[in-house]
């Protein structure tokens, strides 16, 4: 008996029926969706089920390539930086009045806390006269480039379940983010490179965990890989000592023989994904070295981000989050942890720690648009810059006591994020809040309408967009109704 009929007999003996018509169902079902679409379509354009998503062709002309996220993990409070209310202002002090307090649930506020107006003095800037905090004056030179939405809203007051809300469409671990959804729709423009990549600064992990980046239920090949600014862009990538490349090389093409074989034994499709892993990983050992490495960036580059090479930082990643897209990185995800402003401590003061937190963001934010957008790849690249959720137009109390520092509670009813780039018009601002930022007067938005516009901008049709899993045809999107805010589309 020859090696081949040994792996086929070692086959048959672990095939049950139960495999048999698992295999036989899914095979006769992917053929008759396909005869049925090609039948509706007339053929050439149809959308086979069959094959990945990623090798089919986007639903329409998209109008972004790719897509850097920017996630203030904590929320930072948008009544500091953006969301200009002088009726606040002259509230300060006051008693928040019963109908805001009424019916509602914070995660700490008890009692009657009192309003809280700005801390900062905010002014109009740009052509379209936005307003904005003068915490953020480099921002302030690239405003023209952004359009803010003010009234994104969600129903999630903690940071892990709201974070992953807003990052996957459902508040429950388990769901595939809205990176490996983009991986998984558009496929990659680099071999050499993950589709999805995940960079960290705050010195802490998003609170929501790597659920916030996870593939969920699609092919784990989608989910996010998360790099490092400094060292080895990936734990182990580089060769153990005494293993050359040529070695290593050999090792890798030895396990993708045998990953291959239990493939054809078994068919078990995370198999395939092992080996993709395995050949991406050895790939990545010099693509990924070249990509992370900030040395060769010029002096006024560094200037302008506020970048010190081989530390870990907002600043770096966002340099780095540049070179990516240049590489053909499809869904670069940045989170810096540290704004969660609740005045219990100095660092988590608005009038300390926050203003820290602006010092670290302004600059290199500014110079990512500004750099994107005279390298030609802001056109392309859909820049989205969020938190989880916004801050109370109540000062924090605890137990009906006010805290020592100046904060703010967690605040789901309305805040503000802004988009740029990637066929979003520039200078809209969209939405608009009532005299105290409490909740949306006008255009109020779902975290289901910012994926669907988010899918719509790159190409990919948000309903149709999806995945079977556990007997619902899973989306981005969830089962809720959504709308593509036209009103921001270029």
């Amino acid at each position: 008996m020859n090696a081949q009929d040994h792996f086929r007999l070692a086959a048959l003996r672990h095939s049950t029926r139960r495999h048999f018509l698992r295999h036989s169902i899914a095979g006769l079902g992917a053929l008759w969706l396909g005869e049925q679409a090609a039948a509706s379509t007339g053929g050439a354009e149809a959308r086979d089920p069959a094959r990945p998503l990623a090798q089919q062709p986007p639903a329409g002309a998209p109008k972004a390539k790719r897509v850097i996220y920017l996630h203030m993990a904590g929320s930072p409070s948008q009544l500091e930086l953006f969301a200009y209310k002088p009726e606040l202002v002259r509230l300060n002090g006051q008693d928040c009045p019963p109908e805001f307090l009424e019916g509602k649930r914070f995660a700490f506020i008890r009692g009657v806390p009192q309003l809280l107006g700005s801390v900062f003095p905010f002014h109009q800037a740009g052509q379209a006269g936005h307003w904005i905090s003068d915490r953020l004056p480099h921002f302030e030179r690239v405003i023209d480039k952004v359009s803010f939405i003010h009234t994104l809203h969600t129903d999630q007051f903690n940071h892990a379940p709201a974070q992953l809300l807003l990052h996957t469409g459902n508040q429950r671990p388990g769901y595939a983010s809205a990176g490996a959804w983009v991986a998984y729709g558009l496929g990659s423009e680099n071999q050499n490179l993950p589709g999805f990549i995940v960079l960290l600064s705050g010195g802490r992990f998003p609170d929501g965990g790597k659920g916030v980046w996870s593939s969920g239920f699609l092919p784990s090949v989608y989910q996010g890989v998360q790099c490092r600014s400094s060292g080895d862009p990936v734990l182990f990538l580089s060769n153990p000592q005494g293993m050359s490349r040529e070695l290593r090389g050999r090792v890798v093409e030895a396990i993708a023989a045998i990953d291959r074989q239990t493939h054809a034994d078994f068919g078990d499709p995370e198999t395939v994904t092992r080996i993709a892993q395995y050949e991406m990983a050895f790939r990545m050992q010099t693509a990924a070295a070249e990509a992370m490495d900030l040395s060769g960036e010029p002096d006024h580059i560094h200037r302008l981000y506020g970048t010190q090479p081989g530390q870990e930082s907002l600043a770096n990643n966002c340099l780095l989050a540049r070179r990516l897209v240049e590489r053909g990185v499809r869904f670069v995800q940045l989170f810096d942890w540290g704004w969660d402003s609740h005045g219990s401590a100095e660092s988590e003061a608005l009038n300390a720690g926050f203003k820290l937190k602006c010092e670290q963001l302004d600059r290199p934010v500014a110079a990512l648009l500004a750099d994107l957008d005279q390298r030609g790849l802001l056109d392309e690249t859909l820049v989205v810059w969020s938190g989880e959720f916004g801050r109370t137009p109540m000062r924090e109390n605890r137990g009906g006591r006010e805290m020592a520092f100046i904060g703010r509670d967690h605040h789901p009813f309305a805040f503000t994020i802004w988009m740029a780039g990637g066929g979003v018009k520039r200078g809209v601002s969209y939405g608009e809040t009532d005299a105290i930022g409490y909740a949306p007067v006008k255009d109020p938005v779902s975290v289901q309408d910012l994926h669907a516009t988010m899918l719509h901008l790159l190409g990919l049709d948000p309903a149709q967009l999806s995945v079977p899993f556990q007997g619902l045809d899973q989306k981005l999107t969830g089962v809720k109704e959504f709308r593509i805010i036209e009103e921001l589309i270029a």
